[in-house]
């Protein structure tokens, strides 16, 4: 499961981060997740649970936010939402994209508590 591996690495840059704000707690962190990222989102909810315990962020809320494909024709410039990896143009049918969003992994945003 590929996904563990990648909610250590999401906890360990939010703990960096809430270090260099002086912050004692982690209170949400926002993730935007393409559908074509090939990360199972249920996965994800599930090792990000494991990965935070006793953190500073195990009581953090997550929330991935499921980022929709768009992609361009390659042939006529179109620019939809593609079916899948090798979908056919809706435009001209011919299949061949370019994958402008849908494939990210990001950390959107952390709302943090600092101390006092």
């Amino acid at each position: 499961m590929h996904e563990l591996s990648i909610a250590i690495s999401i906890v360990d840059t939010a703990i960096k981060q809430a270090a260099m704000a002086s912050a004692n707690r982690v209170s949400e962190v926002e993730l935007d997740i393409g559908i074509f990222s090939g990360i199972e989102y249920e996965s994800l909810e599930f090792a990000l649970g494991v990965a935070a315990k006793d953190t500073i962020l195990e009581e953090t809320l997550f929330r991935i936010n499921r980022v929709e494909a768009v992609a361009e024709c390659t042939a006529c410039e179109h620019l939809y939402t593609p079916d899948g990896m090798y979908s056919h143009c809706p435009e001209c049918n011919k299949q061949g994209i370019r994958l402008i969003r849908g494939c990210e992994l990001q950390i959107k945003s952390l709302l943090v508590e600092q101390n006092e």
